[in-house]
């Protein structure tokens, strides 16, 4: 049995399958993003799953890391030696880039000098800079006067927000900065690629003391699903059949998650995946479920 730290014993919790949801507010909030489709409801699976196996990973995998709450857990809780975050989004990766490659309190000073008017955010949103710094404060400021935090094109800011608050209902600089130079001062902890996450999990793919935490912001759900994933997300798809089967074949533990669908139950069944449903909330409080795959789910009660 091995050994974890006290913030992890205390956090490390059971909750029945099918009856009650993961509070997120027990859940230490670490990154900068409001993500859609955010996975901080999952941190306490996630937690019983690598404290399951029988060694520590060397290396915790996550080929589509969005928001990056889990890679973050993972890192911060020391579930595993080191973090790999892959990201394809340009805009999202920029902002990863710019705190894992030692700019946290560049982009940190940035938000909390930032003065949030309509005219202000506008500037930035409009500006023509390449500067992966600068894309990296633009994404952010993005992030947290959009709609829902969507980046996809077609979104739009935020008019009345909560409580009338208008653009600042989300905008939280102390918050904001507290967490990223958090993350900047444990960035040895990880690496990040900006690039594609199927490729990334094939280049190891024989690392069995590697994990790999799949949860593509795609869905395999029908033509409705597809056109939330294109609301939702730049980049929306990805070759399902093709995922799993790179899956199938990892020499490590591998734990993906997906919407509960017949198309992603077919799929996972094809590759002799174990499913088993798990309750969450939506960003609207909603009841729902989400598919939790892998090839062994004994761990999950």
């Amino acid at each position: 049995m091995r050994h974890f730290s006290e913030e992890y014993q205390m956090a490390l919790f059971d909750t029945p399958l099918s009856e009650h949801v993961v509070n997120v507010a027990s859940v230490p909030q670490r990154s900068p993003f409001r993500y859609p489709g955010g996975k901080t409801w999952l941190v306490p699976r996630i937690r019983q799953w690598l404290t399951s196996i029988d060694k520590r990973p060397s290396l915790f995998v996550e080929p589509f890391a969005g928001g990056g709450i889990v890679g973050l857990t993972v890192a911060f809780e020391g579930l595993a030696e080191h973090v790999l975050l892959v990201e394809l989004d340009k805009q999202i990766a920029a902002v990863w880039q710019t705190i894992l490659g030692g700019d946290a309190e560049w982009l940190a000073q940035k938000i909390l000098e930032f003065d949030l008017t309509l005219r202000n955010v506008k500037d930035i949103i409009l500006s023509n800079s390449t500067n992966v710094q600068e894309e990296a404060f633009r994404t952010i400021l993005k992030n947290r006067t959009y709609h829902g935090g969507i980046l996809a094109p077609g979104s739009s800011l935020i008019k009345n927000g909560e409580n009338g608050k208008g653009l600042k209902s989300r905008w939280y600089p102390e918050t904001l900065a507290k967490r990223i130079r958090a993350i900047g001062r444990s960035r040895e902890r990880f690496t990040f690629i900006c690039g594609d996450g199927i490729e990334i999990i094939r280049q190891h793919s024989r690392r069995r003391l590697a994990a790999f935490f799949i949860d593509p912001p795609y869905t395999a759900g029908g033509v409705n699903s597809k056109r939330a994933g294109k609301r939702l997300y730049t980049h929306h798809e990805i070759d399902h059949e093709l995922l799993f089967k790179t899956a199938q074949n990892l020499a490590g533990d591998v734990l993906l998650t997906y919407d509960d669908s017949p198309d992603v139950r077919d799929i996972a069944a094809r590759y002799s995946f174990k499913m088993k449903p798990v309750a969450m909330k939506n960003t609207h409080h909603a009841k729902m479920t989400e598919l939790l795959i892998a090839r062994n789910l004994n761990w999950l009660h």
